[in-house]
């Protein structure tokens, strides 16, 4: 049996399909199919309302599983389409493959690899920045995405927009998700990261065609919108629930022991520094910057040589347990500086009063962080010159 044979009998066996999202591909989207099916009997073929003639040319298309729909209505409401259908025909496993012919199909049998080696992950194929004739402008794109894809999950990938993936079907099948254009490709593997899928890459080679000869169907200004607002709210989310929620289940005896040990007790810094730090974090925790009070307490403890894991570390006093007594705290103090009543009443609310406890609240938290800060830093001292930990500036 030849090794393609082998392939695609490994694939039957994994229950793995290979599926083709498509629209308005004419041209290429037939002998992305043949040169498929060298490697995977399964093939899914998705018609994202194509409007040419492709639809005519996959009626004459046999031993592919087809489904579609009218009008089109995006590649991510495509994939999801075909991730529908692997489930109805009892897949576990998709390696989506776009239908445009810039991915090879002799590449199936790497993710086939890395199914076998690490089953449930979902496995992205990264191309090389440096391919030939690759537009500039998808290099800034993926650096792009790249970048935001790690502030959203603390992992790093080196290709987050490659179309050519490997998808567990079954670990996705229970996740609603929101989008439906190019987008989906981030919001998916932000989301699986979140819900501790493994997320990776495997290398894999790309073929762009000259200018003149190029089909896209990404749209600048109106998709690029949409991932930056997309992004917006996974860091948003990332920040107020996901990070807080991922330090409260990593809080266990063990790993707290560790992580004194390692960043604390062994590190560099001396006593000064690492005291200033702890208090640097808390005093950023407690300001009105929700949200952001890891950034920033990180971007300007730079400035001062702290030590930044630390530093960030204790920025998560403002975890959601703490959230409502910190709010009221800020708004209490606030008014016992600006002499105003501390009232809380859902009655008589207008812009006016709001406006007036916000105003309240701002001032009363950042003079609550800079007091916390300030308390902490002479007791997280004392505490280390207690335990006899000294370290050289």
């Amino acid at each position: 049996m030849t090794s393609q044979g082998n392939i695609q009998e490994k694939m039957r066996r994994l229950k793995c399909a290979v599926m083709i999202p498509t629209y308005n591909n004419a041209g290429t989207v037939c002998h992305v199919i043949e040169e498929v099916k060298a490697f995977c009997y399964d093939v899914i073929v998705i018609d994202d309302g194509s409007t040419d003639s492709t639809a005519a040319l996959l009626d004459r298309v046999e031993g592919v599983i087809r489904t579609g729909y009218t009008p089109n209505r995006g590649k991510g409401r495509a994939i999801r389409c075909g991730l529908e259908c692997a489930v109805r025909h009892g897949f576990d496993y998709v390696i989506s493959i776009d239908a445009d012919g810039q991915h090879y199909a002799d590449d199936i049998p790497a993710f086939v690899e890395e199914l076998e080696r690490d089953p449930g992950s979902l496995v992205i194929g990264a191309r090389s920045l440096s391919a030939e004739n690759m537009p500039s402008k998808n290099t800034f794109a993926n650096r792009f995405s790249n970048f935001w894809y790690h502030v959203e999950t603390g992992s790093r990938l080196d290709d987050t927009q490659s179309g050519f993936r490997l998808y567990p079907v079954r670990a996705l099948q229970q996740m609603h998700f929101f989008t439906s254009r190019y987008e989906f490709e981030v919001e998916v593997i932000v989301r699986a990261a979140w819900r501790g899928i493994t997320v990776k890459n495997i290398p894999i080679k790309v073929y762009y065609p000259p200018q003149g000869e190029r089909v896209s169907h990404f749209r600048p200004g109106k998709d690029f919108t949409r991932i930056s607002i997309l992004n917006t709210c996974l860091v948003t989310y990332a920040l107020l629930v996901y990070y807080p929620f991922r330090f409260l289940k990593w809080l266990r005896w063990a790993n707290l022991k560790a992580f004194i040990d390692r960043h604390i007790i062994h590190a560099p810094q001396s006593n000064h520094t690492m005291a200033l730090s702890v208090a640097w974090g808390v005093m950023w925790g407690l300001m009105p910057v929700w949200g952001w009070q890891g950034i920033v307490a990180v971007a300007t403890g730079c400035f001062f040589r702290l030590n930044k894991v630390v530093t960030f570390a204790a920025t998560n006093i403002s975890v959601p347990p703490m959230i409502p007594l910190i709010l009221y705290g800020g708004y209490a103090l606030g008014g016992v500086i600006l002499g105003l009543p501390v009232r809380i009443s859902l009655h008589d609310i207008t812009w006016e009063s709001l406006a007036g406890s916000l105003v309240q609240y701002g001032v009363g938290s950042v003079a609550m962080a800079v007091l916390a800060g300030a308390a902490t830093y002479p007791i997280v001292r004392l505490l280390f010159h207690l335990f006899k930990r000294n370290r050289p500036s």
